[in-house]
């Protein structure tokens, strides 16, 4: 059964920064594009960034562009997001998934990490 499990997340102040981790298990990581998404309280899940397979292709909303990286480790089967600059705002459940052209190719989620950035 594919799996993702997500890591890393916690209580932060505005301006600091934190690095999710991303562990998938059971499918060819390296031939999968994957995304995180995050969803607030009250507010529809939406995409934060999008890498390809080897990593080279990269990209953001607009709204984490330039304080948000994505990268992947694919002997690891793990992918990251590094974020700096972290504002209110940016408080959510994140998640990791696969993208085959189609977002949640093999129906499956995992727990989330949650952020809150709050002083």
């Amino acid at each position: 059964q594919v799996q993702f499990v997500e890591s890393g997340g916690g209580l932060v102040q505005p301006g600091g920064s934190l690095r999710l981790s991303c562990a998938a298990s059971e499918f060819t990581f390296s031939t999968y594009a994957m995304r995180w998404y995050r969803q607030a309280p009250g507010k529809e899940r939406e995409l934060v960034a999008t890498i390809g397979t080897s990593g080279r292709t990269r990209a953001y909303a607009d709204s984490v562009k330039g304080r948000f990286t994505i990268s992947r480790d694919n002997a690891k089967n793990t992918m990251y997001l590094q974020m700096n600059n972290l504002k209110p705002d940016d408080t959510a459940v994140y998640y990791c998934n696969a993208y085959s052209g189609v977002s949640d190719p093999f129906g499956s989620w995992g727990q989330g990490t949650q952020v809150t950035v709050s002083s």
